[in-house]
């Protein structure tokens, strides 16, 4: 009996991860087809890898924190600097380089903080509905009508320039997404038959939200999030190139654009990698993002 028992649950188990295989390789075969889901993820994985490694592999590491060495001064890309330098001497790509870890760090911060006010609201709107549907949605309807960037200046100016104080006033701006999206996606999940079942045999609300409704919204999150830390890091940027995001001489994209816009258009590289950087990191996830949805939400491209 025993012996049987074993063999009948080493068999089911056997199944359930050829499944889970088969299931990987038709996600790896869908994502792969795509060549442009492809250069989005060689972009992603460029991007962390210099986030990771980057400050370990420039070759000026003292230019990231504000060394000056005045006979450099705007020199143009060479073999000794391959973006060239800028007003005060600092090798441009050392700058550029490093800072991607302050991108990768704004990025997630936001999203991960967005992410926690937001689906919570969204789900409890979505599946409880009534008046706390009413109430959510109605304050996410505030913060939906106002501008993000608009709105994320006026809190910066009211707590003060600075890359903390941008992540804040980003981040409070960017919940309502997450609220509108989860709150949709809740609303069509709580009248499925698994939850009616679950709520017939006496399952708690809690299990209910936590082993039905919350796994079923992954998909759309994971995918919105990934689209968002492009838009994220260029909305950092955006504060940055006015002066309240990072304060210098932290290397930052969007002050780096801020300054470099001075000595255009004879200097032209200072601007140029910099904004090149911010290009293709916002490109790159969205192309990425767009690959994770054909993977995870198959049916949003059916005609």
């Amino acid at each position: 009996m025993n012996t049987r028992a074993e063999t009948g649950g080493l068999a089911r188990f056997r199944e359930e991860h050829a499944a889970a295989f088969r299931q990987l390789r038709f996600y790896v075969w869908t994502f792969a087809r795509s060549p442009s889901s492809m250069i989005g993820l060689v972009i992603v994985a460029a991007f962390l890898f210099l986030a990771a490694f980057g400050p370990m592999i420039v070759p000026y590491p003292d230019d990231a924190t504000g060394a000056m060495n005045l006979s450099n001064r705007l020199k143009p890309p060479s073999a000794a600097h391959w973006f060239g330098t800028d007003e005060m001497g600092n090798d441009l790509f050392t700058r550029v380089v490093v800072a991607t870890r302050t991108s990768l760090y704004v990025g997630l911060v936001i999203v991960i903080v967005a992410s926690t006010i937001g689906v919570p609201l969204g789900i409890a709107a979505g599946y409880f509905g009534g008046r706390t549907r009413m109430i959510i949605m109605r304050v996410t309807d505030v913060f939906l009508s106002v501008p993000g960037l608009v709105l994320a200046l006026a809190i910066v100016a009211a707590l003060g320039a600075g890359i903390l104080n941008g992540i804040i006033a980003l981040s409070i701006v960017w919940w309502p997404g997450y609220v509108r999206l989860v709150e949709a996606k809740a609303l069509s999940l709580r009248g499925e038959s698994y939850v009616e079942a679950a709520r017939s045999l006496g399952a708690s609300q809690f299990r209910i939200l936590a082993v039905h409704i919350f796994p079923n919204c992954l998909s759309p999150i994971i995918i919105k999030a990934s689209m968002d830390m492009g838009l994220a890091i260029l909305s950092a940027a955006s504060l940055g190139f006015i002066g309240l995001g990072a304060r210098p001489p932290a290397p930052e994209w969007g002050a780096m654009i801020s300054v470099a816009r001075t000595y255009m258009p004879t200097w032209w590289w200072y601007a140029f990698f910099p904004g090149l950087f911010i290009y293709l990191t916002v490109l790159g996830f969205n192309l990425f993002g767009d690959g994770l949805r054909d993977i995870l939400d198959p049916k949003s491209n059916q005609g």
